[in-house]
Protein backbone atom coordinates (compact mmCIF):
# COMPACT_ATOMS: atom_id res chain seq x y z
CA UNK A 1 0.00 0.00 0.00
CA UNK A 2 1.74 3.03 -1.19
CA UNK A 3 1.39 5.89 1.21
CA UNK A 4 -0.02 9.63 0.90
CA UNK A 5 2.00 12.53 1.24
CA UNK A 6 0.28 15.36 3.28
CA UNK A 7 1.91 18.51 3.55
CA UNK A 8 0.81 20.57 6.78
CA UNK A 9 1.73 23.54 8.34
CA UNK A 10 1.74 24.83 12.08
CA UNK A 11 1.26 28.43 12.05
CA UNK A 12 2.48 30.14 15.12
CA UNK A 13 1.17 33.49 16.45
CA UNK A 14 2.61 36.15 19.16
CA UNK A 15 1.39 34.50 21.76
CA UNK A 16 2.75 31.19 20.89
CA UNK A 17 -0.44 29.55 20.23
CA UNK A 18 -0.71 27.38 16.97
CA UNK A 19 -3.68 27.17 14.47
CA UNK A 20 -6.32 23.68 14.38
CA UNK A 21 -8.80 23.16 11.50
CA UNK A 22 -11.74 21.11 12.29
CA UNK A 23 -12.44 18.25 9.49
CA UNK A 24 -15.42 17.60 7.85
CA UNK A 25 -17.96 14.95 9.42
CA UNK A 26 -17.65 13.56 6.15
CA UNK A 27 -14.03 13.24 5.55
CA UNK A 28 -11.66 10.66 7.25
CA UNK A 29 -11.11 11.01 10.83
CA UNK A 30 -13.84 13.34 10.50
CA UNK A 31 -14.82 16.08 13.23
CA UNK A 32 -11.57 16.17 14.71
CA UNK A 33 -8.77 18.97 14.69
CA UNK A 34 -5.62 18.62 12.73
CA UNK A 35 -3.36 21.18 11.01
CA UNK A 36 -4.09 22.46 8.28
CA UNK A 37 -2.81 21.11 4.89
CA UNK A 38 -3.60 18.72 2.54
CA UNK A 39 -1.77 16.37 -0.48
CA UNK A 40 1.30 16.58 -2.16
CA UNK A 41 0.48 17.20 -5.73
CA UNK A 42 2.55 15.04 -8.28
CA UNK A 43 5.86 17.02 -9.46
CA UNK A 44 5.29 19.42 -6.52
CA UNK A 45 7.82 20.37 -3.90
CA UNK A 46 7.13 20.19 0.00
CA UNK A 47 7.42 23.72 -0.04
CA UNK A 48 4.93 24.69 -3.23
CA UNK A 49 2.73 21.79 -1.72
CA UNK A 50 2.50 23.71 1.47
CA UNK A 51 2.34 27.21 -0.39
CA UNK A 52 -0.79 26.00 -2.09
CA UNK A 53 -2.58 24.55 0.40
CA UNK A 54 -2.15 26.64 2.88
CA UNK A 55 -3.76 29.48 0.02
CA UNK A 56 -6.37 27.20 -0.98
CA UNK A 57 -7.47 26.41 2.53
CA UNK A 58 -6.38 29.58 4.46
CA UNK A 59 -6.05 31.87 2.30
CA UNK A 60 -2.73 32.93 3.28
CA UNK A 61 1.20 33.39 1.68
CA UNK A 62 4.08 31.59 3.83
CA UNK A 63 7.02 34.32 4.37
CA UNK A 64 8.57 32.07 6.97
CA UNK A 65 8.81 28.64 7.85
CA UNK A 66 11.09 25.67 8.96
CA UNK A 67 11.08 21.64 9.11
CA UNK A 68 9.26 20.49 12.50
CA UNK A 69 8.47 16.85 11.78
CA UNK A 70 7.63 13.66 9.56
CA UNK A 71 5.37 11.26 10.81
CA UNK A 72 4.98 7.96 8.90
CA UNK A 73 1.28 6.45 10.14
CA UNK A 74 -0.73 3.54 9.14
CA UNK A 75 -4.36 3.76 9.68
CA UNK A 76 -5.33 -0.07 8.42
CA UNK A 77 -6.97 1.41 5.59
CA UNK A 78 -4.34 4.07 4.29
CA UNK A 79 -1.03 4.99 5.26
CA UNK A 80 -0.19 8.61 5.67
CA UNK A 81 3.31 10.32 5.64
CA UNK A 82 2.92 13.48 7.46
CA UNK A 83 5.02 16.04 6.50
CA UNK A 84 4.59 18.97 9.16
CA UNK A 85 6.60 22.62 8.88
CA UNK A 86 6.32 25.24 11.43
CA UNK A 87 4.87 28.36 9.68
CA UNK A 88 5.82 31.69 11.77
CA UNK A 89 5.64 34.59 8.89
CA UNK A 90 2.39 34.85 7.03
CA UNK A 91 0.79 37.56 5.23
CA UNK A 92 -2.69 37.61 4.94
CA UNK A 93 -5.32 36.47 7.92
CA UNK A 94 -5.83 33.09 8.25
CA UNK A 95 -9.79 32.65 7.08
CA UNK A 96 -11.55 28.54 6.80
CA UNK A 97 -11.78 28.99 2.97
CA UNK A 98 -14.47 25.88 3.10
CA UNK A 99 -16.25 26.99 5.99
CA UNK A 100 -13.68 25.04 8.07
CA UNK A 101 -13.93 25.95 11.72
CA UNK A 102 -10.42 27.55 13.25
CA UNK A 103 -8.95 28.22 16.78
CA UNK A 104 -5.85 28.90 18.05
CA UNK A 105 -4.79 26.83 20.93
CA UNK A 106 -1.17 26.95 22.76
CA UNK A 107 0.29 23.14 22.44
CA UNK A 108 -0.06 22.27 25.78
CA UNK A 109 -3.31 23.39 26.04
CA UNK A 110 -4.38 20.70 23.35
CA UNK A 111 -5.99 17.08 24.28
CA UNK A 112 -4.54 14.90 21.75
CA UNK A 113 -7.56 12.69 22.29
CA UNK A 114 -9.11 15.14 19.94
CA UNK A 115 -6.61 14.82 16.92
CA UNK A 116 -6.14 11.44 14.58
CA UNK A 117 -3.44 9.54 16.11
CA UNK A 118 -1.09 10.28 13.21
CA UNK A 119 -1.05 14.37 14.39
CA UNK A 120 -0.41 13.48 18.02
CA UNK A 121 3.34 12.96 17.89
CA UNK A 122 3.22 16.96 16.05
CA UNK A 123 1.36 17.66 19.57
CA UNK A 124 5.20 16.67 21.24
CA UNK A 125 7.25 18.19 18.66
CA UNK A 126 5.39 21.56 19.19
CA UNK A 127 5.55 21.31 22.78
CA UNK A 128 9.33 20.76 22.94
CA UNK A 129 11.90 23.56 22.88
CA UNK A 130 15.02 23.07 20.46
CA UNK A 131 17.97 23.17 22.73
CA UNK A 132 18.61 20.75 25.39
CA UNK A 133 21.11 20.51 27.62
CA UNK A 134 23.04 17.94 29.35
CA UNK A 135 24.58 19.07 32.50
CA UNK A 136 28.46 18.71 32.62
CA UNK A 137 31.08 19.13 35.25
CA UNK A 138 31.05 20.45 38.76
CA UNK A 139 27.88 18.92 40.22
CA UNK A 140 30.12 18.08 43.42
CA UNK A 141 30.02 21.97 44.01
CA UNK A 142 26.25 23.34 43.61
CA UNK A 143 27.68 27.18 43.39
CA UNK A 144 29.16 26.50 40.73
CA UNK A 145 27.60 24.34 38.78
CA UNK A 146 24.07 26.40 39.32
CA UNK A 147 25.65 29.45 38.06
CA UNK A 148 26.76 27.68 34.87
CA UNK A 149 23.12 26.38 34.49
CA UNK A 150 21.70 29.88 35.57
CA UNK A 151 23.94 30.98 32.26
CA UNK A 152 22.57 28.21 30.06
CA UNK A 153 19.28 28.95 31.21
CA UNK A 154 19.95 32.80 30.25
CA UNK A 155 21.00 31.69 26.61
CA UNK A 156 17.59 29.93 25.48
CA UNK A 157 17.88 26.29 26.62
CA UNK A 158 14.42 25.31 27.03
CA UNK A 159 15.16 21.87 28.04
CA UNK A 160 17.72 20.23 30.88
CA UNK A 161 18.93 16.79 31.48
CA UNK A 162 20.19 16.46 34.93
CA UNK A 163 23.09 14.10 34.50
CA UNK A 164 24.99 13.36 37.82
CA UNK A 165 26.15 9.87 38.18
CA UNK A 166 29.05 10.50 40.75
CA UNK A 167 26.23 11.66 43.46
CA UNK A 168 24.03 9.61 45.93
CA UNK A 169 21.15 10.09 45.96
CA UNK A 170 20.27 12.26 48.54
CA UNK A 171 23.27 14.69 47.31
CA UNK A 172 21.17 14.19 43.83
CA UNK A 173 17.85 15.14 45.27
CA UNK A 174 19.09 18.48 46.80
CA UNK A 175 20.79 19.26 43.44
CA UNK A 176 17.57 18.54 41.42
CA UNK A 177 15.37 20.97 44.10
CA UNK A 178 17.57 23.37 43.83
CA UNK A 179 17.98 22.84 39.81
CA UNK A 180 14.29 22.74 39.34
CA UNK A 181 13.68 25.99 41.07
CA UNK A 182 15.77 27.52 38.77
CA UNK A 183 14.65 25.98 35.56
CA UNK A 184 10.93 27.26 36.15
CA UNK A 185 12.19 30.50 37.04
CA UNK A 186 13.62 30.98 33.44
CA UNK A 187 10.47 29.33 32.09
CA UNK A 188 12.44 25.86 31.14
CA UNK A 189 11.61 22.29 32.09
CA UNK A 190 14.01 19.81 34.48
CA UNK A 191 14.44 15.96 33.19
CA UNK A 192 16.06 13.54 35.81
CA UNK A 193 18.30 11.05 34.78
CA UNK A 194 18.56 8.53 37.28
CA UNK A 195 16.94 4.82 37.49
CA UNK A 196 13.05 5.28 37.43
CA UNK A 197 13.47 3.75 41.04
CA UNK A 198 15.49 6.02 42.47
CA UNK A 199 14.41 9.46 41.80
CA UNK A 200 10.85 8.11 43.00
CA UNK A 201 8.90 11.52 44.97
CA UNK A 202 11.84 13.70 43.43
CA UNK A 203 9.93 17.11 41.85
CA UNK A 204 10.69 17.60 38.31
CA UNK A 205 8.96 17.82 34.91
CA UNK A 206 10.42 14.66 33.50
CA UNK A 207 12.79 11.50 33.52
CA UNK A 208 15.60 10.60 31.03
CA UNK A 209 16.50 7.24 30.07
CA UNK A 210 19.41 5.42 29.49
CA UNK A 211 19.04 3.18 26.48
CA UNK A 212 19.85 0.05 28.23
CA UNK A 213 16.74 1.33 30.95
CA UNK A 214 14.83 1.47 27.91
CA UNK A 215 15.25 -2.05 26.32
CA UNK A 216 14.53 -2.88 29.87
CA UNK A 217 11.18 -1.62 30.11
CA UNK A 218 7.15 -2.99 29.18
CA UNK A 219 5.77 -0.08 29.23
CA UNK A 220 6.38 3.80 30.08
CA UNK A 221 6.87 5.04 33.29
CA UNK A 222 4.42 6.06 35.32
CA UNK A 223 3.95 9.77 37.18
CA UNK A 224 6.41 11.56 34.63
CA UNK A 225 4.14 14.07 32.31
CA UNK A 226 7.59 13.89 30.18
CA UNK A 227 9.80 10.85 29.01
CA UNK A 228 12.38 10.12 26.99
CA UNK A 229 15.44 7.93 26.33
CA UNK A 230 18.81 7.54 24.70
CA UNK A 231 19.46 5.50 21.52
CA UNK A 232 21.59 4.76 18.95
CA UNK A 233 20.25 2.66 16.42
CA UNK A 234 16.72 1.68 14.77
CA UNK A 235 16.19 -0.98 18.14
CA UNK A 236 16.12 1.89 20.36
CA UNK A 237 14.21 3.91 18.16
CA UNK A 238 11.58 1.46 17.64
CA UNK A 239 11.61 0.98 21.04
CA UNK A 240 10.98 4.22 22.79
CA UNK A 241 8.17 5.00 20.31
CA UNK A 242 6.49 1.14 21.53
CA UNK A 243 6.76 2.49 24.71
CA UNK A 244 4.65 6.03 24.12
CA UNK A 245 7.65 8.28 24.90
CA UNK A 246 8.24 11.33 24.12
CA UNK A 247 11.29 12.02 22.51
CA UNK A 248 14.29 10.43 21.35
CA UNK A 249 17.91 11.61 21.86
CA UNK A 250 19.89 9.87 19.02
CA UNK A 251 23.80 9.51 19.13
CA UNK A 252 26.57 10.13 18.17
CA UNK A 253 25.78 12.56 14.86
CA UNK A 254 29.27 13.72 14.69
CA UNK A 255 33.02 12.50 17.02
CA UNK A 256 33.19 13.79 20.26
CA UNK A 257 36.13 14.56 22.82
CA UNK A 258 34.96 11.85 24.72
CA UNK A 259 34.80 9.39 21.94
CA UNK A 260 37.11 10.60 19.64
CA UNK A 261 37.15 7.21 17.27
CA UNK A 262 34.01 5.83 18.05
CA UNK A 263 32.13 5.50 14.35
CA UNK A 264 29.42 8.27 14.09
CA UNK A 265 26.30 8.39 12.18
CA UNK A 266 26.70 11.65 10.05
CA UNK A 267 23.84 13.65 8.83
CA UNK A 268 22.78 11.50 6.35
CA UNK A 269 22.76 8.56 8.49
CA UNK A 270 21.01 10.54 11.54
CA UNK A 271 18.33 11.31 8.62
CA UNK A 272 17.71 8.29 7.46
CA UNK A 273 17.00 7.50 11.21
CA UNK A 274 15.11 10.14 12.04
CA UNK A 275 12.58 9.01 9.32
CA UNK A 276 11.96 6.00 10.71
CA UNK A 277 11.27 6.93 13.92
CA UNK A 278 7.67 7.85 15.02
CA UNK A 279 8.56 10.93 18.00
CA UNK A 280 10.75 13.95 18.01
CA UNK A 281 14.76 13.37 18.07
CA UNK A 282 17.11 15.55 18.92
CA UNK A 283 21.17 14.85 17.40
CA UNK A 284 23.41 14.31 20.00
CA UNK A 285 27.30 13.90 19.73
CA UNK A 286 30.04 16.63 18.82
CA UNK A 287 27.32 19.42 18.50
CA UNK A 288 26.55 22.80 20.00
CA UNK A 289 24.27 25.84 19.48
CA UNK A 290 25.31 26.46 15.43
CA UNK A 291 24.19 23.20 14.50
CA UNK A 292 20.83 23.87 15.57
CA UNK A 293 19.92 24.57 11.57
CA UNK A 294 21.64 21.51 10.26
CA UNK A 295 19.68 19.51 12.64
CA UNK A 296 16.21 20.69 12.19
CA UNK A 297 17.08 20.61 8.22
CA UNK A 298 17.72 17.13 8.59
CA UNK A 299 14.59 15.97 10.36
CA UNK A 300 15.48 16.16 14.08
CA UNK A 301 13.75 18.57 17.07
CA UNK A 302 16.80 19.94 17.54
CA UNK A 303 20.50 20.21 19.42
CA UNK A 304 21.27 18.39 22.67
CA UNK A 305 24.89 18.60 24.20
CA UNK A 306 27.02 18.67 27.11
CA UNK A 307 30.17 21.01 26.00
CA UNK A 308 28.27 22.61 23.04
CA UNK A 309 25.61 24.16 25.75
CA UNK A 310 27.39 24.03 28.88
CA UNK A 311 28.90 27.50 30.03
CA UNK A 312 32.43 27.48 31.01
Amino acid sequence: MNFIHVMAGALEDTWGRILIARRSVRSHQGGMWEFPGGKLEPGETPRQGLERELAEELGIRILESRPLIRVHHDYGDRRVLLDVHRVTAYAGTPVGQEGQPLDWRHPLDMDPVDFPAADRPIITALRLPSLYLITGEDPLAPPAFLSRLARALDAGVGLVQLRAHGLVDADYARLAEASLALCESRGARLLLNRHPSGVRGLAAHGLHLASHYLLALRQRPRDWALVGASCHGLEELARAAALGLDYALLSPVMPTASHPGAPCLGWEGFAALVELAQLPVYALGGLGRGDLARAINHGGQGVAAIRGLWPE
